[in-house]
């Protein structure tokens, strides 16, 4: 299938507008991550503290903000989960403790908790430990050996209820009726209240591990580039594995940039991402290095640029159904796939557009201005050589 019948279109002739594009946005990138938002890392490079939480109501982000601003966590990210109740908190490390990484799942409690009622306990946000010694301490049942066995499972029914059966949040005690005996069910409203918010999960990160994180991540890309530098090395020529490279790394430079000047962070789903818009920019840069090195064989005596151009337009229809299509599953998963998946989505979005920019605009013109600088290189020494000859005559 061909979108384009024989186009001619001379995409050498643009390269400098091209190159200032580039330059412009490479620029901008750099001067964000360095003065600006610096590289936006999240909690996953950084350390700190992911919590999830749902709430019996669609929440409300700027009341969220303003509990955990008045608690002294200015600086948590909130991101909602389309759908759903719920919302992903972070907290950087420095927010919480190094030595106590569990406090941020309490600071968030406490701040989400303006009115809870004093001396009583949450009921959906206590653990399954904390309810069992609570019963064992209390015994509304008047066990005598078993009580630790029996509060266990009622500790374990009234925990699993709440987290699988209510979907993590109870809009009030006596909900847990169906699986707490009526001594235990009284006993717990006396006690305990509901909050309209539970705590799902929480994922804790060391600053050690998020260290670790950071250099494997950046390894990774090095790792992928390098590889690739010396495969394209090996099938064409050194040339083509250097262009291709530059182009790639072109892309990575101008993704982490418009993370930076979006402000936006960048978590381990953004750096595989990262590392899939590589390999698919790569891959269509080897899509016209190929039609070129077919094309070189077959047109001799032709100008590289004008076989450069050729090839280009060649491949054109290909470029624009593959990288178009896959533009569109991109965008789809970034318009309607939620805030989990935001940072990965944006940056495919990013990095598919660039990438079938870099394959043309870039890879490609580099090509042509490296063999006509060779060529350049070659008359001159040539004409040295001449020179320097007839000097030689004329000495003797």
């Amino acid at each position: 299938m061909e979108l384009f019948h024989n186009p001619n279109i001379d995409f050498l002739s643009k390269k400098w507008y091209f190159l200032a594009f580039s330059l412009i946005f490479s620029v901008a990138g750099v001067l964000s991550m360095v003065f600006w938002h610096e590289i936006p890392l999240g909690v996953d490079f950084r350390g700190g503290t992911v919590v999830d939480v749902k709430f019996t109501q669609k929440p409300n982000n700027d009341a969220i903000r303003a509990d955990l601003d008045r608690a002294g966590l200015k600086a948590a990210n909130i991101q909602g989960v389309t759908g759903t109740n719920e919302v992903l908190i972070r907290l950087d490390i420095r927010q919480t403790s190094e030595k106590d990484l569990a406090r941020g799942k309490e600071l968030i409690i406490k701040a989400l908790q303006p009115k809870a009622e004093p001396g009583k306990q949450d009921l959906n946000n206590v653990g399954f430990s904390s309810l069992q010694d609570y019963l064992l301490q209390t015994d509304p049942l008047h066990l005598g050996t078993d009580a630790p066995e029996q509060y266990g499972k009622i500790a374990r029914a009234i925990v699993d209820y709440r987290d699988k059966t209510a979907g993590g949040v109870l809009n009030s005690v006596g909900d847990v009726a169906a699986v707490a005996p009526a001594p235990v069910l009284q006993q717990l409203q006396q006690d305990f209240f509901t909050s309209d918010f539970g705590v799902r999960n929480v994922d804790i990160v060391g600053p050690q591990v998020g260290a670790q994180l950071r250099k494997r991540a950046l390894l990774a890309t090095l790792y992928s580039l390098a590889g690739m530098l010396i495969y394209l090395w090996y099938r064409f020529e050194m040339i083509y594995g250097v262009a291709a490279v530059v182009a790639c790394f072109h892309d990575t430079l101008i993704t982490v940039g418009a993370f930076s000047l979006l402000n936006t962070e960048i978590s381990l789903t953004v750096i595989a991402a990262i590392l899939t818009l590589i390999g698919y920019s790569m891959n269509d840069t080897i899509v016209v290095f190929d039609r070129i090195r077919e094309n070189v064989k077959l047109l001799r005596k032709e100008p590289l640029a004008d076989i450069v151009n050729r090839s280009i337009n060649q491949t054109l229809s290909r470029t624009v159904l593959t990288s178009g299509l896959t533009f569109l599953t991109a965008l789809a998963l970034f318009l309607f796939g939620g805030e989990v998946l935001h940072g990965f989505s944006l940056a495919l979005v990013i990095g598919i557009l660039i990438g079938t920019y870099s394959s043309i605009f870039v890879a490609a013109p580099m090509l042509v201005s490296y063999q006509d600088w060779s060529a350049r290189r070659a008359r001159g020494g040539g004409k040295a050589a001449v020179s320097s000859g007839g000097q030689g005559r004329r000495s003797k």
